[in-house]
């Protein structure tokens, strides 16, 4: 099998690695759901009107994740077209990135977190427009809060912006950041109600080690099926 016939499962395995990466997810935005939390209308934080809330703000975060992956595949996909080699080394890379993603994972190597510097001064000027949209008047007004946040430096959103950029195309490399935003979305809305109880299994050292082998087996079949090709 091509590289190239690999696309038709990147959604699916980005929808896997944003399930098997959550336990970083509530390391990472834990604190910004908790902005969250405290920022909603007294009398509409509770029930059914606090995961309008809860599922407003993710709608805009995966938003902009798919935004930053198709505007990756589109920019990237010039080069893929103009040369083959090119097209093979983005496809190398993003196996190296998933591996990496495993090993920070499994706790093996922490070698994505210095990935994260790379957004720092994009942040220090988006931070400023979060702290504008708060309070809440709406879910509605979660939106956009959750369209700025979606830009919060972080190596795994990095590292799987890295495989979306290799895709080719502006709708894959969409397509594999909404699988991996979706996949992190369970999470998302649970971490608001019961944060402490998921977060102590997803951090379960047989859970951690599991996941990580899997992503760690997908991003070396890339890199077989690549050198094979």
């Amino acid at each position: 099998m091509a590289p190239e016939q690999l696309d038709q499962f990147n959604f699916y395995a980005a929808l896997l690695i944003g399930l098997l990466s959550s336990g970083h997810c509530i390391v990472m935005c834990g604190g910004v759901v908790s902005v969250l939390s405290a920022n909603i209308p007294l009398h509409q934080n509770h029930g059914s009107m606090r995961l309008a809330y809860l599922l407003s703000y993710n709608l805009g975060r995966i938003l902009s994740y798919c935004m930053a992956g198709a505007l990756l595949g589109y920019s990237f996909s010039y080069f893929a077209v103009k040369s083959h080699i090119i097209f093979q080394a983005m496809h190398l890379l993003s196996g190296l990135m998933l591996i990496l993603i495993g090993l920070y994972i499994g706790r093996w190597l922490n070698a994505i977190s210095h990935i994260e510097q790379l957004g720092k001064s994009l942040w220090k000027v988006l931070a400023p427009v979060a702290k504008r949209l708060i309070p809440f008047k709406s879910p509605l007004s979660a939106l956009p809060f959750g369209l700025v946040w979606g830009w919060l430096p972080c190596g795994l959103v990095y590292s799987t912006l890295t495989w979306s950029a290799a895709s080719g195309t502006a709708l894959d490399g969409a397509a594999i950041m909404l699988g991996f935003g979706l996949g992190t979305l369970p999470t998302m809305i649970t971490v608001g109600f019961v944060s402490s109880k998921l977060k102590s299994l997803l951090q379960n050292n047989f859970v951690r080690s599991i996941s990580a082998m899997i992503i760690i087996g997908f991003g070396l079949n890339i890199l077989y099926l690549t050198l094979l090709d």
